[in-house]
């Protein structure tokens, strides 16, 4: 089984920041095209939130049960290396002590 599967598993809600043109947000926007829809289809009650602004850093975030967030840098970054990032975020259960 894929880890995209259970993604509503733990997160609520991913967010994903990235700059339309920029050098440093290329491996987030290959990851988009490439791999958005097989999440989407896998997960569809997941709000999946694609954030494009000029100039900023690519990061996504993580929501949680009880609105706990996490975030993670996804600047300069390969597709594999945004996709692992992603699948931390997924993987990742907040402990009773970050509530």
């Amino acid at each position: 089984m894929s880890w995209r599967t259970p993604l509503t598993k733990n997160l609520k809600e991913l967010r994903i920041h990235l700059c339309q043109t920029s050098a440093g947000s290329k491996g987030t926007r290959d990851f988009i095209l490439k791999q958005y829809s097989a999440i989407k289809d896998a997960n569809p009650t997941l709000p999946i939130l694609i954030r494009e602004a000029s100039g900023i850093e690519a990061r996504a975030f993580g929501r949680y049960a009880l609105g706990q967030e996490r975030k993670v840098t996804l600047e300069n970054l390969s597709e594999g290396e945004v996709e692992a990032r992603i699948k931390q975020l997924a993987e990742t259960r907040p402990s009773s002590s970050e509530l």
